[in-house]
């Protein structure tokens, strides 16, 4: 069977993604997405070869590569306290944008993919920048990495399941949790 005329991997990749922001990882079979393209399952095989696994490692290499361009962008011509807390920010929204998409990052088992190992290497890489004006050295600088990734993804799973109920501003939460790193690893 030959490929449909206007269907290409890029087209079946933004499906699953906004399928993933709407409804949860949990709702992005082929047959969902077959259904929301109106074509059929076996279709979507002629772009994605290796089926949901294979599709998954394809949203998880967008949602890096979009990470990456919002954390960048944060943290570029910031620098200490001010580039934390915009990276920090930036990927907490990121998180709120794209629950989903989220979601399927996480998915994806770490070395699945050389490509997304260098796309989610470079998440490191900028974070391991911003950190690095702390003058912690190389050991005390990734457990900085760690800890901040943890407050930030711990932070935005927790928002993202509907667990901050209490009547108070998220964003100035997030900002305090931050700032009590910061003021932790001076």
């Amino acid at each position: 069977m030959s490929p449909r005329i206007g269907m290409d991997l890029d087209i079946i990749v933004k499906a699953a993604i906004e399928l993933a922001d709407r409804e949860g990882m949990s709702e992005v079979t082929l047959a969902t997405l077959a259904k929301s393209l109106d074509v059929r399952p076996p279709s979507l095989y002629n772009h994605v070869k290796g089926g949901l696994p294979a599709l998954k490692i394809e949203m998880a290499k967008r949602g890096y590569s979009q990470l990456n361009r919002r954390l960048t962008d944060a943290s570029v011509g910031r620098s200490m306290d001010a580039a934390v807390l915009a990276f920090g920010m930036a990927y907490v929204q990121f998180v709120r944008d794209h629950p989903g998409l989220y979601e399927a990052m996480l998915m994806v088992a770490i070395g699945a993919d050389e490509e997304l190992q260098d796309i989610q290497d470079q998440s490191i890489r900028i974070i391991i920048q911003v950190m690095e004006g702390y003058g912690l050295g190389e050991h005390g600088t990734l457990h900085a990495v760690r800890g901040l990734r943890s407050i930030l993804h711990g932070f935005a799973s927790l928002e993202q399941h509907g667990e901050f109920g209490l009547p108070l501003e998220k964003d100035e939460s997030l900002t305090k949790s931050i700032n009590a790193f910061l003021a932790g690893i001076r």
